[in-house]
């Protein structure tokens, strides 16, 4: 049963020797004496202006999570469809679609929020 889960193990062993090798030669070959020219961001060979960190309105991140929920949404919709019909063979076809039904509600309560609090809207 353990040798299932090998194949997991391996992966996570990979990737952390990967990930200290890349942190051990940032160490090793990495620059040793910075000074205020090598600390300042680079841009295109022109000096930076204004600071580093500026103001984003809150419209960008709200665009972001928006995204991120309809995004769900059809990540969601692909496997259900996939299996659904698995569903109904066993008998349990309607007790999935009213599943399907409550996830699809929440989601549009979302959906019609945003829409009323003017969240789709581009300036």
């Amino acid at each position: 049963m353990l040798l299932e889960y090998a194949a997991i193990g391996a992966m996570i062993f990979v990737t952390t020797v990967v990930g200290v090798i890349a942190i051990v030669l940032g160490i090793l070959f990495g620059p040793k004496r910075p000074s205020g020219k090598k600390n300042m961001p680079y841009e295109s060979g022109m000096n930076p202006i204004g600071p580093g960190t500026r103001r984003i309105p809150v419209r960008f991140y709200l665009i972001a999570v928006l995204f991120i929920l309809f995004d769900i949404e059809v990540v969601f919709f692909i496997p259900w469809s996939l299996v659904f019909q698995d569903f109904v063979k066993a008998g349990q076809g309607m007790f999935v679609l009213y599943e399907m039904f409550v996830f699809i509600g929440i989601l549009l309560v979302g959906y019609v929020y945003a829409w009323k609090k003017g969240a789709l809207e581009w300036e």
